[in-house]
């Protein structure tokens, strides 16, 4: 290239003998040879050595420290119920290897769901996979490429057909691929299989039979004249369902209340930060009082003006409060949403309903099965398919620009980190150093450019999560298999196209310039000279050690992940430098939510490296088995005993695997194309000999489709007559009273709120930070020889004792654990799977009993109060008629009314349960119940906790007010200020 006309790209230097950079097109080479072989496999000893002895240590001291540290290594089996609760294991060291072996699938399903167990079979599937591709590809391409190989090559190189031309052995890697697609097919057919197994037991459960979920349809898209319930009901109508006419519930507009509740719960968590840095030493307070800037929102402030931060935040709390309560009182129901719900009486009748509207309806209307509740995105809802689209275009561009962003860092990565000698090409000093020392910079490169990948790899899911969630999706999980997609495709682009083959097609341009400037042929000829095939097979051959290098260093991750470091360490730093408020450090010790989207992509992209780079160096296939060996124990014990699925999607995930799988099936294929394309004989006939693979890749997906695909997805396909008919009249009775209404009304409607927490050891310093009225340090006596004893009393409630603690609830050290809060809404919905962990579903209807009613997440007696707030034992959270045959949310349906909403919907005073007389004479016979007693009059006797059904004394939430080690106060109503709005009250 030392001729090549062409301007230098960098200026013109002498080389000396340290191997400094001489010429600019000796840069050129570097982007067209990337990687130097020698140097890339001595770095996959270092690595292999590396990875396994670390690996090693990690997994030996995961096994020391683990029976002495739950809150890491076992939250969920702490706070889970006996149900959901995983095996016990002994305190031995390897006592956890023996209970995750006999533990089978079917106790799995029972207490993690369905989607973990699919996860756990499909982990099981590719290490049986890679175990028997291992064994195949070893066993044939190995001895092959020995053959053609001379001696006196590198042992590990002798793997490789680097030295293989014009051979007939190239029919061993036709043989091959068509071996490893049989493989692959056989196991993805065996999987999917047992996946419909798993499915249609799935929907036998009483779980799942006794879900509000499973038999209501979303209805989103809505014409605007069919904005309604009888709307609802016209277009289901007319999608054929036998059986009843479903009860409607079409969606009302909550205006800015979602949006309201968020920046409380965002104003909340910075007052909480504020304190726990401002109070952290309450004995020495700094010089300085916090300031922030006012909320844009807020009016009464410039925006970006700098106040007090704690005055601003609590009256700022108070004010959103206010505004919440306002807008849940006059949400009105003459103002439909284009999206809404349809409840039927029977399973097989919504499914079949959803079945027929699978293609369409005829109103262009979309209707699906609906989710769970908590698994809804509402803000997606209203929109309409041409924003949804509009909303994905512009999503996949900014895909496409992070994509593009990524192509330059990731080039500089495969040239310079990947190989260092290039470094030390344009860095004189460097080089002398990687001369003196080959054997240290040999184990830097084969752990620093990985890692580096490897770091941007684990923020790229949350950023990938936020660009889908603004495209539209209406549900988490299909969010999240949105993400696996976008991943997906990110991955595969950025390092299979870009990173492995940047150098094979800067090589071949460079190549054609240069013959088409220095010998005077024109292009065609040039490009004819200059096979791509050849390129692309020695560029792929030279990058197969750093590969090999990073799925070793996967099986380091994978040990990483069991001993929990990461968790550990950010613990440990948030706990001593940071000053964590009450809040963050009940959420260390909760069970945090398995990232399903971002493993499932790391273990498809590991397959699809291994299936690309597997006969070019079949060491790739040994290692991807060896990682899904390992992995596959070290994310059992994550699944059972560390991590929790906060949204169950009941297996769904499984057809973007399947499709995915594929596609990296066919990747190989086209990669061994390339290859008999280079080194065989006879290579047109081999290519054609290959060409049916890819016909059939598309036969198998369309027979594993139709095969298992409907079954999968809808429960039943036809009439629901036979099992609409052995449905009792009692369970006709509760189910025509689901108000799907309720159960799918908008969160923002009836979602408590946060109230601030503090840490009790700076609660006597409040009053002092705080200049707003509270009763912290006051007791209400009168001091001397007065005989009148009075308490602080409620302004909102006459009769009822002030709380001690508002605004603020003060939280002891001893109470800094999940446990104590777990059945807190907003804990719970963080970090109990919505209640599921505990075994308590939010949309499960079952019959009611004289004894007990089941309500939303709260077990109560009729005898007793719920623990939110106290009411009408007759009347339910809602406060409708409760009835004794009542369901969970028991209420009296009124067939004239029609379908009765959550409460905040404005309704007539027509269609009013009772009046307002009757409720004042209520509250007049309730008045004195809990008054103040006299001066000097006996001490009353201890109050009765009242504590939820199956809870433990003091760990429901609400109940732990005050620090100490005294009785804690239990609250027997609704309680004062803050909370009346918190408590969902309208």
């Amino acid at each position: 290239m030392d001729g090549t006309p062409a301007r230098a790209l960098l200026p013109r230097q002498t080389q000396d003998p340290t191997g400094s950079y001489g010429t600019g097109n000796e840069f050129l080479s570097l982007l067209s040879s990337p990687f130097d072989v020698k140097l890339g496999w001595n770095s996959v000893l270092s690595a292999i050595i590396f990875s396994l002895v670390f690996t090693a240590v990690i997994v030996v001291g995961f096994c020391f420290i683990r029976p002495y540290n739950n809150v890491v290594y076992a939250p969920r089996a702490k706070h889970a119920d006996s149900k959901h609760a995983p095996p016990p294991i002994d305190r031995g060291l390897f006592g956890w290897i023996k209970t995750l072996i006999k533990t089978k699938e079917p106790e799995l399903v029972e207490k993690l769901g369905l989607d973990a167990a699919v996860f756990l079979r499909f982990l099981r599937m590719m290490r049986n996979l890679f175990i028997t591709l291992t064994v195949v590809g070893c066993g044939i391409i190995i001895p092959v490429n020995m053959i053609s190989s001379p001696s006196s090559a590198l042992f590990l190189i002798r793997f490789t057909p680097s030295f293989m031309s014009n051979s007939s052995l190239a029919w061993a890697y036709v043989v091959v691929s068509y071996l490893f697609d049989g493989i692959i097919f056989y196991f993805l057919w065996y999987t999917y299989r047992n996946i419909l197994r798993l499915r249609r037991a799935y929907f036998e459960t009483p779980e799942y039979q006794h879900s509000l979920h499973a038999r209501t349809l979303l209805l989103t898209d809505l014409p605007r004249a069919l904005r309604s319930d009888e709307g609802i009901v016209q277009i289901t109508e007319r999608l054929g369902s036998a059986g009843a006419a479903p009860r409607p519930a079409v969606a009302r507009n909550v205006r800015d209340l979602p949006e309201l509740v968020e920046e409380h719960e965002e104003s909340v968590r910075e007052l909480e930060k504020v304190l726990a840095k401002y109070l952290k030493n309450p004995n020495k307070l700094p010089a300085k009082r916090p300031t922030c800037k006012a909320s844009k929102n807020d009016k009464a402030f410039k925006s970006g003006q700098q106040v007090d931060a704690i005055e601003y935040l609590t009256h700022r709390i108070k004010e959103l409060e206010g505004q919440v309560k306002e807008v849940r009182l006059s949400v009105d129901q003459r103002n439909p949403m284009s999206y809404g719900f349809a409840s039927y009486d029977s399973i097989p009748a919504a499914h079949t309903a959803a079945y027929a509207a699978r293609k369409g309806t005829p109103e262009k209307a979309i209707v699906r099965l609906a989710p769970k509740p908590q698994d809804l995105i509402w803000k997606n809802l209203a929109m309409m398919k041409k924003q949804r689209d509009w909303q994905n275009f512009i999503n996949n561009l900014w895909v496409a620009l992070l994509t593009v962003a990524w192509i330059a860092p990731n080039i500089l990565i495969a040239v310079f980190l990947s190989n260092l000698a290039h470094l030390g090409l344009v860095w004189p000093s460097f080089q002398r150093t990687l001369y003196a020392h080959p054997t240290f910079w040999a184990l830097v490169q084969g752990i620093a450019s990985p890692a580096i990948t490897t770091a941007f790899y684990y923020f790229l899911p949350a950023i990938m999560r936020k660009l889908v969630t603004r495209a539209g999706d209406v549900t988490r999980t299909g969010r999240e298999r949105h993400v696996l997609d976008k991943l997906f495709s990110f991955f595969i682009f950025n390092n299979l196209v870009v990173f492995s083959l940047f150098s094979a097609i800067w090589g071949f341009v460079a190549a054609v310039i240069q013959d088409s400037n220095t010998n005077g042929q024109n292009a065609w000829d040039a490009i004819k000279n200059n096979n791509p095939f050849d390129r692309i097979i020695l560029a792929l051959i030279t990058v197969t050690p750093y590969w090999c290098s990073w799925l070793l260093q996967r099986n380091l991750g994978a040990a990483i992940d069991l001993g929990q470091l990461v968790s550990l360490t950010w613990g440990s730093i948030s706990r001593r430098f940071l000053s964590p408020t009450p809040r963050e450090l009940i959420e260390l010790t909760a069970p945090q939510p398995f990232q399903y989207a971002a493993y499932y992509n790391y273990f498809i992209f590991y397959a699809a490296v291994a299936l690309c780079f597997g006969l070019l160096q079949p060491l790739a296939l040994a290692i991807t088995a060896l990682y899904f060996s390992l992995d596959s124990f070290a994310k059992k014990y994550m699944i059972m005993y560390i991590f929790i699925t906060k949204y169950e999607s009941g297996g769904m995930f499984w057809k973007a695997l399947f499709d995915r799988m594929l596609i990296a099936t066919g990747l190989g294929n086209v990669v061994i194309a390339c290859l008999v394309a280079t080194k065989g004989s006879n290579w047109i006939a081999m290519l054609a000999s290959m060409v049916p693979l890819l016909g059939l890749i598309g036969l198998f997906k369309w027979y594993c489709m139709r095969q298992f695909d409907d079954k999968i997805q809808y429960y039943s396909k036809g009439t629901g007559v036979a099992e609409e008919g052995l449905m009792s009249s009692g369970d006709r009775k509760r189910r025509g009273g689901d108000r799907a209404g309720v159960r799918f009304g908008h969160p923002a409607l009836f979602k408590p709120l946060m109230t601030p927490m503090v840490s009790a050891k700076s609660q006597h310093m409040l009053k002092q930070v705080y200049s707003g009225r509270t009763s912290m340090d006051e007791s209400g006596r009168v001091a001397g020889f007065s005989d009148v004893y009075m308490e602080n009393m409620d302004s909102s409630k006459p009769g009822r004792a002030a709380d001690p603690t508002a605004p603020f609830e003060v939280v002891s050290d001893n109470q800094l654990d999940y446990e104590y809060w777990k059945d807190k809404p907003e804990f719970r919905d963080e970090a109990g799977g919505n209640g599921e962990l505990f075994g308590r579903p939010p949309d499960m209807s079952r019959p009611g009993t004289p004894s007990t009613l089941y309500s939303g997440h709260n077990r109560m007696s009729t005898l007793d109060s719920t623990p939110y707030h106290s009411r009408d034992p007759s009347r339910d959270v809602y406060g409708h008629t409760r009835t004794d045959s009542d369901s969970e949310y028991a209420h009296v349906y009124n067939e004239d009314v029609g379908m009765e909403y959550p409460q905040g919907y404005h309704q007539a005073p027509n269609i009013r349960e009772q009046s307002p007389v009757g409720a004042r004479a209520e509250s007049r016979e309730r008045l004195v119940a809990s008054a103040a007693r006299m001066g000097m009059s006996p001490p009353p006797p201890p109050r009765v906790s009242r504590v939820a059904v199956g809870s433990r004394p003091g760990s429901a939430y609400g109940q732990i007010r005050s620090a100490g080690p005294e009785t804690p106060y239990y609250s027997t109503d609704e309680e004062t200020s803050y909370d009346y709005f918190r408590r969902g009250r309208m």
